[in-house]
């Protein structure tokens, strides 16, 4: 499960003030709102990669409110992929484990097992420079997955790519659902998108966190 509470952020003048919300474990939440609101910032703190002010984060039982990010157990893909450009494809989605110190034989097991079902074997030696956006968005899940953390964070994972590549990920994400193993907060403001995928709504609106689609 994810718990934010009384959750805030202060960047310049943007600032987030007592956000509270929880996803219930293996559900697959949709956190919607308009572009500016603050949805990535939300992601951002209950990934570790934004300090908040005030308030704390809970996952899977734990608050991981003062902890780095490797120590928190979120995978997480955010809006534009942001992969290694120094390290290939393989040495991307093997990220997380080799930092963990994992065996080298899981290591190549998993990394083969995560490039079959994303698509992405044909590219495995590759610099990930020059990919598409498609490629680099199933790249990145790869590498947030690759760990099999129980909670698994989205922004916006649609967003910038094709149609084929979009249908593709839909399946993959459907069976992320369907598995029921992961929690996860997936960012969007496509409505469409929401309903395709999610089982658990949030709606995003003037500073709160409300539950239940939009009207």
């Amino acid at each position: 499960m994810i718990a934010v509470e009384g959750l805030s952020v202060r960047q310049a003048a943007f600032a987030l003030n007592g956000v509270t919300f929880a996803v219930p474990s293996g559900s697959y939440a949709v956190l919607m709102g308009r572009t500016g609101i603050g949805k990535t910032t939300v992601l951002e703190a209950i990934a570790g990669l934004r300090r908040p002010a005030a308030g704390r984060v809970v996952v899977a039982g734990r608050d991981v409110t003062a902890l780095p990010p490797a120590a928190r157990g979120v995978g997480y893909v955010p809006q534009d992929a942001v992969l290694f450009t120094t390290m290939t494809v393989r040495e991307n989605i093997a990220f997380a484990l080799e930092v963990r110190k994992t065996p080298r034989a899981e290591v190549e097991g998993r990394v083969r097992e995560l490039a079959e079902s994303l698509g992405v074997g044909g590219i495995l030696d590759r610099r990930a420079t020059g990919l598409s956006g498609g490629e680099a968005q199933r790249v990145a899940l790869g590498r947030a997955l690759a760990f099999r953390p129980p909670v698994l964070l989205l922004d916006e994972p649609l967003n910038a790519v094709d149609e084929a590549t979009r249908d593709r990920l839909v399946e993959l994400l459907r069976g992320i659902r369907a598995e029921g193993k992961l929690t996860v907060l997936h960012v969007t403001h496509n409505r469409a998108e929401a309903d395709l995928l999610g089982d658990y709504f949030l709606q995003f609106e003037d500073g709160r966190v409300s539950e239940g689609r939009p009207t």
